[in-house]
């Protein structure tokens, strides 16, 4: 086991913005040395200096996660310069925005090695240096849109069915082999993040996530915690766990319902521009970090994610009380009946 005094490493992909960088941020207050992966070196160098702020150390390791190879030579730098990796976070992706007729194969394609096998790439990376040690975590960052798909962005959807069923998998796997290896998933809500100013998108509008909105650390945070407890998956946001348990009651009805709604819901109403870059083969210049540009929308915090933290000690404590009432009630004397002299 990793004595408890020494600093965790830790691998995140996509850590140049959005969640990654507030996943980084979250833990680097706990002094963790962090290798952080993305396209663009100059936003992982600006993540870099908030980590070191923070108490932490990182490695700025520019890759492509589309490439094994590029993967491959980050895990090994790290393990090289700081050590054994304990937690692994697969984050990176890319999407486009676009009827499915409208996208093109190359696009598809592309989606699919960024956001699928990216998260396959760093799995493999992970796993050969977490078995032989017995131990890691990796962390699958998820979506609702792992069970429930929307419009407009086919390629992504299917990249995050494709995550859930791959991670599924690989644990059973684990399991058979009796390994202490533990893969989890964070499903997320919609979140206040740059992807919806870098996005491909062929919309007449601006791209906006899906309200409920949250912001980066609501995400961050359960990451941190589903690296460090054994839970199989984990739902963030009472929107997420609506989502997924609702498409299981009646997914007929939230098909209809997402025919209807799922373009405008999308979309600000305000024009886009045409014109701007995105992100889909190359990295988007420019000063993006964990925030996107819906801070008056974004909620600071979840308390269904609370309660999915604590459901254990709520469970024993309802339990507990269940035991309580029941002895009471076990305990007390029958009523004496009046009696006539």
């Amino acid at each position: 086991m990793k004595p408890s005094t020494a600093p965790e490493v830790v691998v995140i992909t996509g850590a140049s913005a959005g969640v990654g960088r507030a996943t980084a941020r979250e833990f680097a207050r706990r002094d963790a040395r962090i290798g952080l992966l993305a396209r663009d070196r100059e936003r992982l160098e600006a993540t870099r200096r908030e980590v070191e702020e923070l108490g932490g150390r990182a490695l700025v390791l520019p890759a492509d996660v589309s490439d094994y190879e590029q993967v491959e030579a980050a895990a090994a730098a790290v393990e090289r310069e700081l050590g054994p990796i304990d937690v692994w976070v697969n984050n990176a992706m890319v999407t486009v925005y676009a009827p499915f007729m409208e996208v093109t194969p190359a696009e598809f394609r592309r989606v699919t090695e960024v956001t699928y096998l990216g998260y396959v790439h760093g799995t493999l990376a992970a796993l050969r240096r977490m078995r032989p040690r017995n131990r890691g975590s990796i962390v699958q960052v998820g979506s609702a849109l792992a069970y429930r798909s929307i419009p407009l962005q086919s390629a992504y959807c299917g990249a995050k069915h494709a995550i859930l069923g791959f991670t599924e998998s690989v644990r059973t796997e684990l399991l058979h082999d009796r390994s202490r290896v533990h893969v989890t998933l964070v499903h997320l809500p919609a979140v206040n993040t740059p992807q919806f100013d870098w996005a491909r998108s062929r919309l007449p509008s601006k791209l906006q996530p899906v309200p409920p909105i949250y912001q980066p650390e609501v995400p961050a945070e359960a990451i941190y915690w589903a690296a460090h407890h054994r839970r199989r998956e984990i739902f963030v946001g009472a929107s997420t766990t609506l989502a997924i348990e609702g498409n299981k009651l009646a997914p007929g009805l939230a098909d209809r319902y997402l025919g209807r709604t799922g373009y405008r819901s999308q979309q600000t109403g305000e024009p886009a521009d045409p014109e701007r870059p995105d992100n889909l083969w190359e990295p988007v210049p420019g000063d993006y970090a964990a925030h996107g540009r819906f801070d008056r929308r974004a909620r600071p915090s979840s308390p269904q994610l609370w309660l999915t933290k604590h459901r254990r000690k709520l469970g024993l404590a309802a339990l507990g009380a269940a035991i309580g009432a029941g002895s009471a009630l076990l305990g007390r004397k029958p009523a004496s009946r009046n009696r006539r002299d």
